[in-house]
């Protein structure tokens, strides 16, 4: 799928707009912080409301894909193919796009697939490249190569002052009427806090785990460090998410590769809960958020369930260890010293901000996940500043009273159409 958007991207390497001529642009409409499918819509949304030029801040060689495009690729999409279709047909911005893309393209490999089946986050993480090139090509629309805001402060008079800085560039400052973070979340990780006569597990990140390329090298790494090759290497997971799941399978399949290289290799599963699933119900999804969907939630039913696990080949290579708040201090005094590496799969954590100010004094910012804003300490609307995307979701409350917090490319174009008319300074 990555080779379709060579072109694209060729063009948008040539066209990305640099700070000296930036300095043709007075006053921006609008910031946006952030490159990934939340900004993306967020640019699409600002042009349809006509809130422009646009000042697009982020890795602008590859706008649209964010960590979709970085790290998951290889990743199985828990939503169904029909909703990333819905996300590039929601805007006129984006509309356009599609419609004058030379096919093949990354939206018209979307159409030809089933619309009620899944696909790989490769798909929709090239839909995203494609919008994005498409939309710097955008009159008004200025895109910044690996750039960073470093801190924006409000002011009656000024509106927004942006200090931002770019590849190879000082630090420079411009105006605009609105800003907006769609600044991402990366995967959690605790410390585990064990008895000082326990030794220290090393770590493998989640993003590696979901790669299995870049799994097999770890797992790989970690059992030349064994002292004994002939021995087992014992891998612990921490979680019962969708990514937990995609960990678990992940390493049952290097475990079980026809090369035996990882023959030896076991895992020890940590989990606080049952497995939870989404459900289909008359006209909405219980659990839409959080349950597991797709190929991820027939793997876990067929091989993890209580049932299930006791009979199938993963119960070969796999210890469940049940946990909870209150023991799993003590299950893991007892199980990861064994262990030689352990993935924790628990969640994701916003990426760090910019610094926020108002007339230079900086703010405690609190995001509103009803109407895109943010509020300062006393309670006050922050004029002008919005959020979106993984680390700014929108909260739903489901037709059982279940509050849940709307993560997925087509869940945050609904939210932000929905919220964008009322954007502003």
């Amino acid at each position: 799928m990555g080779e379709l958007q060579a072109p694209l991207l060729n063009h948008v390497l040539q066209r990305s707009y640099s700070l000296k001529s930036l300095k043709k642009v007075e006053k921006f409409g609008s910031v946006v912080v952030g490159t990934g499918p939340a900004g993306l819509a967020v640019v699409g949304n600002l042009l349809e409301q006509k809130k422009g030029p646009v000042l697009w801040v982020g890795d602008a060689q590859r706008s649209g894909g964010g960590r979709l495009d970085r790290a998951y690729r290889a990743v199985p999409s828990n939503t169904k193919v029909k909703f990333f279709s819905m996300y590039a047909d929601a805007l006129e911005p984006f509309k356009q796009i599609t419609s004058e893309a030379v096919t093949p393209n990354a939206y018209s490999v979307l159409q030809d697939l089933d619309q009620e089946k899944t696909c790989h986050i490769a798909e929709a993480a090239d839909l995203g490249l494609m919008l994005g090139a498409g939309l710097l090509k955008t009159e008004g629309v200025f895109g910044v190569n690996n750039g960073t805001v470093e801190s924006a402060s409000w002011s009656e008079s000024t509106g927004w002052k942006v200090k931002f800085s770019a590849s190879g560039s000082k630090t420079r400052s411009v105006s605009s009427d609105l800003l907006f973070l769609c600044t991402g979340s990366h995967p959690s990780w605790n410390s585990l806090e064990l008895d000082q006569s326990s030794k220290r597990i090393p770590s493998i990140g989640l993003d590696r785990c979901l790669k299995p390329s870049l799994l097999r090298q770890s797992i790989r790494f970690a059992a030349k460090k064994n002292p004994d090759p002939t021995q087992r290497t014992t891998i612990a997971v921490i979680g019962a998410s969708h990514s937990a799941i995609l960990v678990l399978r992940n390493l049952y399949n290097l475990a079980n590769s026809p090369d035996q290289e990882f023959k030896n290799l076991r895992i020890k599963w940590f989990t606080r809960h049952e497995l939870r699933y989404a459900e289909e119900r008359d006209g909405w999804i219980k659990r839409d958020n959080t349950g597991l969907k797709g190929e991820v939630a027939t793997w876990a039913k067929e091989n993890l369930e209580a049932d299930t696990l006791p009979t199938s080949d993963v119960s070969k290579s796999l210890e469940k260890v049940k946990t909870s708040t209150e023991t799993e201090k003590d299950d893991y005094e007892k199980h990861l010293p064994g262990c030689h590496c352990v993935v924790q799969a628990i969640g994701f954590t916003k990426n760090k901000l910019p610094t926020i100010e108002r007339d230079g004094t900086p703010l405690e910012i609190t995001y509103n996940h009803e109407t895109s804003e943010f509020v300062d300490a006393e309670g006050k609307t922050i004029r002008g500043l919005y959020g979106a995307g993984i680390a700014f979701p929108e909260k739903v409350v489901d037709p059982e009273g279940t509050t849940e917090y709307a993560v997925g490319l087509w869940k945050f174009m609904k939210y932000l159409k929905r919220v964008a008319p009322t954007w502003t300074a």
